[in-house]
């Protein structure tokens, strides 16, 4: 074999092993996306209606779900609602702390929809199926003006400021745990020809924790969406926004694969939906109304770890020790009742941050129901004393729960009568949901209410029906973002290499 045959050989088998290599490494990355595919649940639509509650996953953030004075909020939260009241869906909020976590619940069956807003990009096309498009944003590098930036001039500032990516050679960059951003930011590096620092942010740091990092000098540079950026320019004037890194792009909410009956369902409603002013309203509710998200993120009532539900978080905690329960609870009936405001009267005559009627409040040591400590003090009281009234009818302790929480609204009395009622037609005395709860709506009707087996007669049973669906909704909330851990920025955060 002379030289040149060599030559060419050696090219042959250098140039097969390079095709071997580049196709293992396109098959490793398609079975990455495939084995993704195969692991989603096979759970559509129709299994969401007969179930008759809708599971959306979610990130915990002052923009997309958040629980402000007590009250759940956000857009995604709003939008989402809008959704599961026009097909007479229950709607059940999962946090997750990151994309990766998202998918992963979202294949698993946790929940049905991300409700987030992702950006679109063809390699999560490879995993989930998108929504029609919800908006229009692109990237920018969130930095930090110099110091002393409201005495200088405009072309001052600018001089200090990195105004291209190529400038952003050899910086550190600080990003969100599995977003959009670390493929945007590796792209660059490919078309700037130079090396870029990123780093990733430990799971539940969310983008506004970091923007609010770099406004306080603990971290130099991160990237966000420019719609979210914005918001935040307005709460912390320091940031400078203005250096795109990505053209514009689009967002929406994803469903598994094996969904595309609700990929249908979703893309019916937002289609008719988008042609609706109030479709515009609730977004310039939360992505242009600058005053209130400043208020929100300087407002201690803004929940999250080191936040607070309400002012009164420390005596509810106190006293939901007493009776055994857990303070969020407490803290739903509280909302529920007076919205933590401890004034608050109705048009029956009940007083103070639990609703109690004068003479209540008073057999109960409230002289003053209007005092925040004496309300919560006597409500408990008069809760322990409901809850020993039902602890030998109902074994079950998260059962006598909710029938507590009904006899707090209505009484005891017209709970027993529902569950005669829901005894004697066949249904369970000691269950509540589908149950006593049905008998306790029908004591509105004159055939129930003159029943042989009532004996304390009428009652507006949708009231305490709902009222206990409220409460435990709003606990659901309550107690999901309690369970995430959000964490509180550090003076070096904490990062992935």
């Amino acid at each position: 074999m002379n030289v040149l045959q060599r030559w060419l050989s050696l090219a042959l088998i250098s140039l097969f092993i390079l095709f071997l290599a580049l196709n293992c490494s396109g098959e490793h990355d398609k079975g990455g996306s495939d084995a993704r595919k195969a692991s989603q649940v096979d759970l559509d639509w129709d299994h969401i209606v007969e179930r008759g509650v809708i599971r959306a996953i979610t990130s915990y953030s002052p923009v997309s779900y958040f629980i402000y004075r007590g009250q759940p909020m956000g857009y995604e939260y709003e939008l989402l609602n809008i959704f599961a009241e026009r097909h007479g869906l229950e709607m059940e909020i999962l946090v997750a702390r990151d994309l990766d976590e998202m998918i992963d619940m979202l294949n698993r069956g946790e929940g049905d929809l991300i409700s987030y807003g992702l950006t679109i990009t063809r390699d999560r096309r490879d995993i989930v199926n998108f929504t029609i498009p919800f908006n229009t944003t692109r990237q920018v590098l969130v930095q930090r003006k110099p110091d002393g930036w409201r005495q200088m001039r405009l072309h001052e500032i600018e001089r200090t400021l990195l105004r291209s990516p190529i400038e952003l050679a050899d910086e550190t960059i600080v990003v969100r745990r599995a977003s959009s951003y670390l493929d945007r930011l590796e792209n660059l590096q490919n078309e700037i020809g130079a090396d870029i620092n990123v780093l990733e942010a430990e799971p539940g740091f969310t983008t506004e924790q970091l923007i609010r990092m770099v406004a306080e000098r603990e971290i130099d540079f991160t990237i966000s969406d420019e719609n979210i950026a914005r918001l935040n320019q307005a709460y912390f004037p320091i940031l400078d926004i203005e250096t795109p890194v990505s053209l514009p792009q689009q967002t929406a909410w994803a469903v598994r694969n094996t969904s595309p009956e609700l990929l249908g369902a979703i893309n019916e409603w937002l289609e008719e939906y988008q042609r609706d002013s109030e479709y515009y309203v609730i977004y310039n509710k939360y992505f242009e109304n600058t005053r209130a998200y400043r208020s929100r993120l300087s407002s201690q009532l803004l929940f999250s770890e080191g936040g607070q539900i309400s002012t009164y978080d420390d005596i509810i905690q106190e006293h939901a020790e007493k009776i055994g329960w857990d303070w969020k609870l407490l803290a739903a009936l509280i909302y529920q009742e007076s919205q933590f405001n401890p004034n608050a009267s109705s048009w029956a005559g009940a007083v103070g941050l639990m609703q109690l009627m004068p003479r209540t409040a008073q057999a109960y040591g409230a002289n003053d129901p209007t005092d925040p400590r004496e309300s919560i003090e006597a409500g408990v009281r008069f809760i322990e004393w409901l809850q020993d009234y039902w602890e030998d009818e109902i074994e079950d302790p998260d059962e006598r729960q909710k029938f507590v929480i009904a006899s707090y609204n209505v009484g005891q009395g017209h709970v027993q009568d529902a569950r005669r009622l829901a005894a004697y037609f066949g249904a369970d005395p000691d269950v509540w949901d589908d149950n006593v709860a049905v008998y306790l709506e029908k004591k509105s009707y004159e055939d129930y209410y003159n029943h042989e087996v009532v004996r304390y007669g009428y009652a507006r049973g949708v009231e305490p029906v709902r009222y206990v669906n409220s409460i435990m909704y709003i606990y659901q909330h309550y107690r999901a973002i309690a369970n995430l851990r959000i964490p509180v920025p550090e003076e070096d955060p904490i990062v992935l290499d």
